[in-house]
């Protein structure tokens, strides 16, 4: 019951929280209204940080969200240029995280990850669809533990992000609904894949490393 009142906080987020704080005692000696507004500001930054424990369906037959959020599209797509996979067609399923999602992102899929690539790139807003090819990136192919199939992440930084947060390496080997990251303040992940039957709907809420998308 605490943790889903008080969850934890990712570790990116401690030293947002405590200038926060530092802030909001610091403005509290000369003004109070004003102190509230950044004892407000305050919670908010520990609630965007929040890194609650999550439970997958541990089934790889199954995609599991990689992220929180809407679903903002569900098309047929050429794979990434950045990974030389533009001559594949892939299902891709954007999820948009606004600034009250959890941002901590999930691998959808057990498997080994086979190649981690970072592009640099500008800051459109994340729910734009060029926003996928112009705003910074960060790719993450993973290979299906079950049926040898690539999987293809991207973290999208948006409007008011600045730093996409990878925490796997190249070969590491993940279970479904395992941490791979996360972005900071409003942006998106998007996921290709083939051969499977999405199970998401378009405007779809859904939670990281639980929710369903295909199968």
């Amino acid at each position: 019951m605490m943790d889903n009142i008080f969850p934890k906080i990712h570790k990116e987020g401690y030293k947002f929280l405590a200038i926060s704080i530092i802030l909001t005692l610091v403005v509290l000696l000369f003004s109070n209204f004003f102190g509230i507004i950044f004892i407000l500001i305050t919670i908010w930054v520990y609630y965007f940080f929040r890194d609650p424990d999550r439970i997958s369906i541990n089934d790889d037959n199954y995609l599991v969200s990689p992220a929180d959020g809407l679903i903002t599209q569900i098309s047929e797509e050429v794979g990434p240029a950045d990974l030389n996979l533009e001559k594949n067609t892939y299902t891709r399923i954007s999820i948009f995280m606004n600034i009250f999602n959890c941002h901590v992102n999930r691998t959808p899929v057990s498997g080994k990850i086979q190649e981690i690539f970072y592009k640099p790139g500008k800051f459109l807003n994340a729910s734009l669809d060029k926003a996928s090819e112009e705003n910074e990136r960060n790719y993450l192919k993973i290979k299906s533990k079950q049926n040898g199939e690539e999987i293809i992440i991207v973290q999208i930084a948006g409007l008011i992000a600045r730093r996409i947060v990878c925490e796997v390496e190249q070969g590491q080997e993940l279970k479904q609904g395992d941490r791979i990251g996360m972005i900071r303040f409003g942006s998106r992940v998007d996921i290709y894949f083939k051969n499977k039957k999405v199970l998401a709907k378009l405007g779809q809420n859904v939670v990281a490393g639980e929710s369903l998308i295909a199968s």
